[in-house]
């Protein structure tokens, strides 16, 4: 037989290891939504992230930067009177670094939480939709104003430097800010749709890229054609149908920029209206589909 000891009934014993209730402040869902916009905004750069992640964002930035710092070097060595570029037409020029930032980021911002479906980690926490969607393309949208303005501030400075109209580069500042800031919000916009669709980052890269390629080209090479034909009536309304093309609409019929369309055939004030209601219509219009988006996902 077993010794008696074993045969006596287990004695259960509770051990208080010191856990508390928490008493501190309930920050809520603006704390919460700050906080996902920053990390959101220093991941579409690569801070907090690997090496690995910063080469690519950075390189970009650099590639928008340094054009404007040898403009601003050519004008300062040879005592020009203007800049060799308006602050309006820079962001244009350098669309393709624009593109590829926006292709790089944006499915990096959801594509991921979508695959992973790590987004419900998220709603763990007293977080709605519109916080989430409102703070992912807040951050996506700063960060492409951040990529479009430091340029702008460079050649604005090199102005000064060189001694140009305080008044009328000032001016020209605030009209190239407009401008990129406009096109930031609907860059973000149209690159988290396309990138909320597939939680494939390698399909979102490549269906942005193919989206802002594809429409500017096909409107570049109609445009032309209208020019070659004498139809140059239909230019300026043609440029509806690109989101670049939008946003030169809008600056040439309301900010005193020279358009890039064939001829110089940009729209007039008329026109500029609806060019400025379509692009407000396209950044509304995204984030309703963003919302749907993520009432599929069931968040």
């Amino acid at each position: 037989m077993p010794p008696e000891s074993s045969l006596a009934p287990a004695q259960d014993v509770i051990h208080n290891i010191g856990y508390r209730n928490y008493t501190g402040a309930r920050l809520g869902r603006r704390y919460i939504r700050r906080s996902l916009y920053v990390q959101s905004l220093r991941g579409a750069y690569g801070l907090g992230r690997s090496a690995k992640s910063k080469v690519l964002p950075m390189i970009l930035f650099a590639a928008m930067c340094l054009p404007a710092a040898i403009i601003v070097a050519v004008t300062v060595a040879t005592k020009a009177n203007k800049l060799l570029v308006a602050y309006t037409a820079y962001a244009p020029y350098l669309q393709a670094v624009i593109g590829l930032f926006l292709a790089a980021q944006a499915p990096q911002s959801v594509s991921r939480d979508l695959r992973f479906k790590t987004v419900p980690l998220y709603f763990s926490r007293p977080m709605e939709r519109f916080d989430y969607v409102v703070a992912k393309f807040a951050a996506l949208a700063s960060a492409l104003f951040i990529l479009t303005a430091a340029p702008l501030l460079i050649l604005y400075l090199g102005a000064l430097l060189a001694k140009l109209g305080f008044a009328g580069q000032t001016k020209g500042l605030a009209e190239g800010l407009v401008s990129v800031a406009l096109l930031s919000l609907l860059f973000a916009g149209i690159g988290l749709v396309i990138a909320a669709l597939t939680p494939r980052r390698g399909f979102g890269v490549a269906a942005i890229i193919a989206v802002l390629t594809i429409s500017y080209g096909a409107v570049s090479t109609i445009q032309a054609i209208a020019l070659a034909r004498d139809t140059t009536d239909v230019i300026g309304w043609l440029g509806l149908f690109s989101p670049l093309t939008l946003i030169d609409g809008v600056q040439t019929a309301f900010l005193q920029a020279t358009s890039d369309f064939p001829g110089g055939h940009g729209p007039g004030t008329g026109a500029g209206v609806v060019y400025l209601l379509v692009v407000l219509g396209l950044i509304a219009g995204s984030y309703a589909l963003l919302m749907r988006r993520y009432r599929k996902a069931g968040l």
